[in-house]
């Protein structure tokens, strides 16, 4: 999800979705599991690489790393929604 979240602001390569991820989640990924990931994401069509003359490959979200982003951001949602219900907690409360 956090390379899907990273693509999906505009294609990059693994050392520029690392510092991205690093940046918006607080979450350092090593090159082992990011280079796992990117396969895994590439594997199941989520994610295509993107031809480059640079040695560094960039890649981009497809439409249905997109669609299975968005499924994954309104399921989060409505956790998020539920729990705040339950705490009592308001909007201007959240922060």
């Amino acid at each position: 999800m956090l390379i899907l979240t990273s693509l999906a602001a505009g294609p990059k390569h693994g050392h520029a979705l690392a510092k991205d991820i690093e940046e918006f989640a607080g979450v350092c990924l090593g090159p082992g599991a990011l280079y796992g990931a990117i396969t895994r994401l590439e594997e199941r069509g989520l994610i295509e690489p993107l031809k480059t003359d640079d040695r560094r490959r960039p890649y981009r979200i497809t439409a249905t790393g997109s669609a299975a982003l968005a499924g994954v951001v309104a399921d989060m949602r409505q956790i998020a929604d539920v729990g705040a219900s339950r705490l009592g907690l308001t909007l201007g409360t959240l922060a």
